[in-house]
């Protein structure tokens, strides 16, 4: 029985060892190479001192390099905390600072990021870049290629000694509320989040799945480990910029998934030739969503591009819960388009007053869930553990929630997110859901910006899908579809909204621009 996360590709590699695990662009790792490697790196580890317990750095984008770091800590015992290789110094000291690794996984492409924080002599026991272009003689810990740490040494490691209740991973949160918090996942965690996601999604060897999400994201490492636990094939393209090139593997691939947040899907509506080339993703057997909210208007009409065969499977979850709580099962899609759905098997939810008590059907209340999935709590952060995870081992997601008679769920906002406009309670998605009914938008966000006089205005900041459309003709729409104190005061056009790492649009990001364009009026 599998308890612990590396299973799942020893597993694999024993059952499909010629089967191709991994693609990236030219590259093409089968199953028994990836774990091969994956083996030898964690030997590499052990014998660099580190094990059980102890946190590794994957400063990585997106690879086969990156699958084999990943597979090969935990092999090792260690503790694996990707981090997002384009933050800037300051955000990535912090986070080297809370974490303490005892090694960091990275590439050429992050060596002048390094070079510009301080690592811990410490704590840091090894050091490993795939083809390093300076030299880090220096250092007071080993340094090693990655080339050389996924070679052939003759020794061995040591992942008998794991259980499932042993750390698997620390992700951090975005830190879009406030400074990021580590997420620690077990491997019971995060296995029993995999084959949950498994059955649901009815994965199977047969399945192919782009990634187009980071894998130091939540989601995008859950796209990993279930493709890797059903013996499929994960096909990474970090082209996601260019939207045609994504569709183009979907199509010579033959890809039987697809996944992404809100953003992604706006963006494959709008930016890509996804309509043109519809026929041709005769594979494509479902798409899923989560990573937020996304308008009912953007559903619809990505309903009617997506081939009829194609199903569409609304998510919901949180990196607090190894990924996911909540699906859609794709035949209410229709009837049931507003709902994040029931909770995935194995996960109990419910709705809960502010003293905790469970709210009736239809009644407002925060949206809690206990499971084997749920984290252990947030890294070096008691308190803010505490105020997540109640006394009855429910996590406490943040997210006000109806239920209707059939136990779907509907998220109606955040606890943190709702405003009082001119003595109104207003929730900010309402507003958005409004202006992308437009059809004029390509992503929206909401919020208030402090006011004397009605407690907030509403500033609306929108990507227009083109030109021609105008600031009149939005607050037109809000004037004959909303009630006057949801209508924004201020529309700004950008040409992209800021986003997480994650491709998520980040709140906090985008009340700084607004303020950098007042600082500026």
């Amino acid at each position: 029985m599998t308890h612990c996360v590396h299973h799942f590709l020893e597993q694999s590699a024993a059952q499909y060892p010629d089967k191709t695990a991994v693609v990236h662009g030219e590259e093409r790792i089968p199953y028994a190479a990836l774990n091969h490697a994956a083996d030898n790196l964690a030997a590499c580890l052990n014998t660099s001192g580190i094990g059980k317990g102890d946190r590794i750095a994957l400063l990585m984008e997106n690879s086969v390099d990156y699958v084999i770091a990943y597979y090969g800590s935990l092999k090792a015992g260690a503790v694996a905390a990707p981090l997002n290789p384009g933050l800037k110094p300051d955000g990535l000291q912090y986070l080297l600072d809370d974490l303490e690794p005892a090694a960091i996984i990275t590439t050429y492409k992050s060596e002048r990021l390094l070079n510009a924080v301080s690592l811990n002599d410490q704590t840091m026991r090894c050091l490993i870049i795939k083809a390093p272009k300076k030299d880090w003689s220096g250092c007071a810990f080993r340094v090693s290629t990655f080339e050389e740490a996924i070679a052939d040494n003759g020794a061995s490691h040591g992942s008998d000694e794991i259980t499932a209740q042993d750390l698997a991973g620390i992700i951090y949160t975005s830190g879009s509320t406030g400074r990021p918090k580590g997420v620690m996942l077990t491997h019971g965690n995060i296995a029993a989040n995999t084959l949950s996601i498994c059955d649901y999604l009815d994965l199977t060897g047969d399945d192919i799945q782009m990634v187009v999400l980071p894998f130091f994201y939540v989601m995008g490492k859950s796209l990993l480990n279930t493709h890797i636990a059903a013996g499929g094939t994960a096909v990474i393209n970090n082209r996601f910029l260019y939207p045609a090139d994504v569709i183009k593997e979907m199509i010579s691939e033959q890809v039987t998934g697809f996944s992404g947040v809100p953003a992604t899907y706006a963006y494959l509506l709008h930016r890509s030739p996804l309509a043109k080339h519809r026929d041709e993703l005769s594979a494509l057997r479902y798409c899923s969503q989560a990573g937020g909210h996304m308008a009912i208007q953007l559903k619809n009409d990505l309903r009617a591009v997506l081939p009829s065969h194609t199903n569409i499977v609304i998510m919901y979850g949180a990196t607090e819960a190894s990924a996911r709580l909540t699906y859609l099962p794709p035949d209410r899609f229709t009837d049931k388009m507003d709902s994040i759905g029931r909770a995935i098997p194995g996960v109990t939810l419910k709705l809960v007053d502010t003293s905790g008590k469970t709210v009736a059907q239809g009644q407002t209340g925060e949206l809690v869930a206990k499971g084997p999935n749920i984290m252990q709590g947030y890294w070096k952060a008691p308190d803010a553990t505490k105020a997540a995870i109640d006394r009855d081992g429910f996590y406490h997601t943040g997210d006000l929630a109806t239920t209707d008679e059939e136990g779907f769920f509907y998220i109606t906002g955040r606890k943190d997110n709702i405003l009082k406009v001119s003595g109104h309670k207003v929730n900010p998605r309402e507003v958005e859901d409004r202006l992308m009914q437009t059809q004029k938008l390509l992503e929206v966000t909401v919020f208030g910006v402090p006011d004397d006089l009605s407690g907030n205005r509403l500033v609306a900041l929108c990507v227009p899908l083109n030109e021609a459309v105008s600031e009149a003709e939005l607050q037109r729409h809000c004037h004959q579809t909303i009630a006057k104190h949801l209508i924004p005061e201020e529309i700004i056009f950008f040409k992209t909204l800021p986003k997480s790492g994650a491709g998520k649009v980040d709140p906090r990001q985008c009340q700084a621009a607004y303020n950098q364009i007042k600082l500026k009026d």
